[in-house]
């Protein structure tokens, strides 16, 4: 419960970050152009809000609603989400989005999307010049890693060191390096100090959203010892700090993965641990713990490979966060081809799958960089030209510039209805695959 409550405020906490950034875009343009803005809302309010107010001589109205899925800038004379038909029937006032040429209302529908991206790269930006960037190189991950079952159908074994996709070096492992290999003919990974080229095949992204297991596990590495806990198991067989354990009941272990695979088939059970101390081949009994465990801690990945931090001045952040925003929305763009395969839909999630973007325990660095990435997801996706979406806003405007006329409001309240049937049908096909997959897989 408490792990759901985290990622539940980390979610509302991001989300409402962004929407009002994006409704603030439209705000702020539609006050430069004088254009009146009747409501500001975050969140929305239908038949009533937690909160509201209007200031002094101001036409807006601000407010808090009870229902969190999102927020809205209601803005006068213009045919949106509201669809206040009385208003679009009187004739247009000087101060409505209708009567301004289409040049400022195309800035103005466009202006949440861009205050979203320009948010997203300012805090890649500022988590670079705070925490700067910390990874481990490929190259420093001798032992390899352990791959899903879905990689090793083509071809991949557990210890295979990543080396290059294509003809193109693999420097970490991140989504941009997955994205690589996915995208790739060819991997070059080294396999006991030999390099083996796998062909990868063309469906492979629809493999692996159809599987759901994932590519590969980074942590894989020898078991050694950095702590043993006192009165347990390991500690009264004898078992020591930098012991690194190569076998259990004979059987090779060359990653810690493979010892807690057999451990956990030898619960409360004595088993033969093989080790070396000092460089010096040693075995020991030990009996196991109810649930399979020695009672020890191991090195980590980032002890035994080392890390490598760049470090970013305040104003050498700003180019290198505009590269890994870009970057970052490039990438979310080529994967949406895969959005219109039936693995694709099916993989598709609502506020559970988001949700889950965010770690279990509060980490203001991953707060943010998740925050981000929701920040450029939710630009593509206001710019896609779906009537409703800002970016269906953004068609009939760029038509009325290139037309010389503009579209009916009948036209355009039809489109609209149009455009919120089909956001509600995502959002309950969104949310259903995430009860799906809780309930049934």
């Amino acid at each position: 419960m408490e792990t759901f409550l985290i990622k539940a405020l980390q979610l509302i906490l991001s989300l409402s970050i962004l929407v009002l950034v994006h409704e603030f875009g439209h705000f702020i343009f539609a006050r430069i152009f004088k254009v009146r803005v009747e409501k500001f809302y975050l969140f929305f309010d239908p038949w009533f809000s937690i909160f509201k107010f209007k200031p002094k001589n101001s036409d807006t109205e601000y407010g808090l609603g009870w229902l969190p899925l999102g927020g809205y800038c209601k803005i006068s004379g213009m045919i949106d989400e509201s669809m206040d038909k009385e208003q679009m029937a009187q004739p247009a006032k000087s101060y409505e989005f209708r009567s301004k040429p289409a040049g400022q209302r195309l800035m103005i529908m466009i202006a949440g999307v861009l205050f979203n991206f320009l948010l997203a790269l300012f805090i890649y930006s500022m988590v670079l010049f705070v925490w700067g960037e910390t990874y481990i190189p490929l190259k420093n991950m001798k032992s390899g890693m352990n791959y899903s079952e879905t990689f090793h159908n083509i071809g991949f074994q557990d210890g295979d060191m990543l080396l290059k996709a294509n003809e193109k070096e693999l420097e970490r492992f991140d989504e941009n390096c997955f994205r690589q290999v996915l995208n790739a003919q060819t991997v070059t990974v080294s396999r006991n100090g030999v390099e083996i080229i796998i062909p990868i095949p063309e469906d492979i992204a629809q493999r692996v959203m159809r599987d759901n297991l994932g590519f590969a596990d980074p942590t894989r590495i020898p078991m050694i010892i950095s702590e043993v806990i006192d009165d347990l198991p390991a500690s009264k067989a004898g078992l020591q700090p930098r012991d690194s354990v190569v076998s259990v009941n004979g059987e090779i272990t060359p990653s810690y993965n493979e010892v807690t695979a057999i451990l956990a088939n030898n619960k409360n059970q004595p088993v033969e641990i093989g080790f070396y101390r000092n460089g010096i081949p040693n075995t020991l009994t030990v009996q196991t713990d109810t649930l399979g465990r020695l009672g020890v801690y191991v090195v980590t990945p980032l002890e035994m490979y080392g890390t490598v931090t760049r470090k970013y001045g305040f104003f050498e952040s700003f180019p290198a966060g505009v590269r890994l925003g870009v970057n970052t929305l490039k990438g979310y763009v080529s994967d949406m081809k895969y959005v219109f395969t039936k693995e694709g839909a099916q993989s598709l999630g609502g506020f559970a799958a988001i949700g889950s973007l965010f770690p279990a325990q509060w980490n203001w660095q991953l707060f943010w960089m998740r925050t981000a990435f929701l920040s450029i997801i939710l630009a593509f996706m206001n710019i896609l030209p779906i009537p409703a979406l800002d970016g269906g806003h953004v068609m009939f405007l760029l038509y009325e510039v290139i037309a010389r006329r503009k579209p009916s409001d009948k036209f355009l309240e039809y489109a609209q209805i149009t455009g919120m049937f089909i956001l509600f049908a995502l959002l309950i096909y969104a949310n259903g695959n995430d009860i799906f997959r809780y309930f049934f897989k």
